[in-house]
């Protein structure tokens, strides 16, 4: 597959989910024209026979483009709920005890079912229990096998069927439900590039997923849950990419604390080398509101500075009223931070040291050389993609083109910050690297005649993890003579 149309100089990616405003081919269309780089398709609503026409749209528009496109699948994880209200709902006032039990009887003022024994096993004395978003607030006074005596520390209405949130201890309880594993298989028959994992506890929950995944797609860790962030650098090293999924962190913990947090997963995952998504609420009011706040567009803006790879927009382009434009912002708050001349700077505040590795020493001097030499490109030979997420980490003050024989590669790395990934015919010599690397640079329209390019790859080629060569090369501009263009 070779690209048809130029190539997005945009650096930093955007990730939009489809929905009910934007699953037909033609919204599809709209949305990656308006800047969109990867499609998530969220799980949590819908049958699997609504996706399928999704998938073939976002593969048939890939083929008539010939630009690989990255699909991510979010799985659902476990929901956890209160019962049901005889009269619907109820009204919590503050300082009230309030029950939580395992009978199934319609709940009062007094009770309600908790239809979740693993929370009974986790709970202690002084835990909280979030319900409704975080709006309402239990405290645990005691409890016992089949019963959770609380006090009401804010009240408010409480309906049926409403979530429950425990931010104080870990639920023993895994992050994938039945529903999940059904989910999974789906996405894998679907040809799913990557599996965002919800509920993530602990390192056990990215290591079943993977076990499940067998290798057929990428593992996105959200990260959503406290106890996930106290074990992060466990998590990222099962995890081919994290999430922020600020939604959630924000009701597990007081909102003042997200940001620091976010600012920390971001930085760790930047240090490993790992892809990093931040989400939720970016551009909340444009579900709709043409436009979006002051308030929003420093928010996306803010992430971007700190090195995410992606920026992801949910409602905004899934249901919004605004789907195409929320894209288009996206885009556009992208591109003036990256215009912006201190941003290169801010990108290096993080420290990525490499890992003693040949692979790792190479990609750091990449970056280095593209400064020195002020070349316009680096261009990695890659068969797994580790090459380019290495080089990504440098965040390189230059465009990196990615050559993989492997469309599954490519697909994946539509996350990557910065890189642009073109699948092509693998190449058996150092002449015909250097060759086609002249070539590509040229057809992708990502430098000119005149222009120093930086080449890494690993010899003998078509080995995986073999990345052991650096050259440097200037075109000419007769590269393409005597090749279609």
């Amino acid at each position: 597959m070779t690209s048809q149309i130029m190539p997005r100089l945009r650096k930093v990616r955007v990730l939009a989910t489809l929905g009910p405003a934007s699953s037909s081919p033609e919204m599809i269309r709209k949305l990656f024209f308006a800047g969109a780089d990867a499609f998530r398709i969220n799980m949590s609503h819908g049958a699997h026979e609504d996706k399928v026409p999704i998938v073939h749209a976002i593969r048939a528009m890939e083929k008539e483009l010939g630009r690989a496109t990255t699909i991510l699948f979010d799985l659902q994880g476990p929901k956890l709920r209160v019962g049901k209200f005889a009269d619907g709902k109820i009204q919590l006032i503050t300082g009230q005890k309030f029950i939580l039990d395992r009978d199934p009887t319609p709940g009062t003022i007094h009770r309600v079912e908790l239809p979740h024994r693993e929370i009974f096993e986790a709970l202690e004395p002084g835990a909280r229990l979030l319900l409704d978003d975080g709006k309402l607030v239990l405290r645990v006074i005691r409890l016992s096998h089949d019963e959770i005596e609380t006090r009401v520390e804010v009240g408010g209405a409480l309906s049926n069927s409403k979530g429950l949130n425990v931010p104080d201890v870990i639920v023993p309880m895994a992050a994938l439900t039945e529903k999940d594993r059904r989910d999974l298989t789906f996405a894998i028959d679907q040809g799913a590039d990557w599996i965002a994992l919800s509920f993530v506890q602990r390192p056990e929950d990215v290591a079943e997923a993977r076990s499940l995944i067998h290798g057929k797609a990428a593992l996105l860790a959200k990260i959503e849950k406290p106890s996930a962030v106290e074990r992060l650098d466990e998590i990222l090293e099962l995890a081919d990419a994290v999430m922020v999924a600020r939604g959630d962190l924000g009701v597990e913990l007081p909102p003042e604390r997200v940001p620091p947090m976010q600012k920390r997963i971001v930085e760790m995952a930047r240090r490993m080398g790992k892809p990093v998504v931040v989400a939720t609420q970016m551009l909340e009011s444009m579900i709709q509101s043409p436009s979006p706040t002051r308030a929003e567009v420093s928010d996306v803006a803010t992430a971007i500075y700190d090195g995410a790879d992606a920026v992801m927009l949910s409602a905004e382009s899934a249901s919004g009223d605004w789907p195409v434009e929320s894209v288009a912002m996206m885009n556009s708050i992208a591109m003036s931070v990256e215009s912006d001349p201190g941003y290169a700077a801010r990108l290096h505040f993080t420290d990525t040291t490499p890992d003693s590795t040949t692979a790792d020493a190479l990609a750091e001097a990449a970056a280095q050389i593209a400064r020195t030499v002020s070349a316009g490109l680096i261009i990695c030979f890659t068969m797994s993609g580790i090459t380019a997420r290495r080089i990504a980490r440098e965040r390189p003050s230059v465009p990196l083109l990615v050559l993989t024989p492997k469309l599954a590669t490519a697909r994946r790395l539509g996350l990557l910050w910065g890189a642009h990934a073109v699948r092509t015919r693998d190449v058996a010599s150092f002449e015909e690297m250097v060759a086609k690397a002249r070539r590509m640079a040229l057809r992708q329209g990502l430098a000119k005649a005149g222009d120093r390019i930086i080449v890494i790859a690993g010899v003998p080629f078509g080995t995986p993890g073999s990345t052991n060569m650096i050259h440097v090369v200037r075109l000419t501009g007769d590269e393409l003579k005597g090749y279609a263009a």
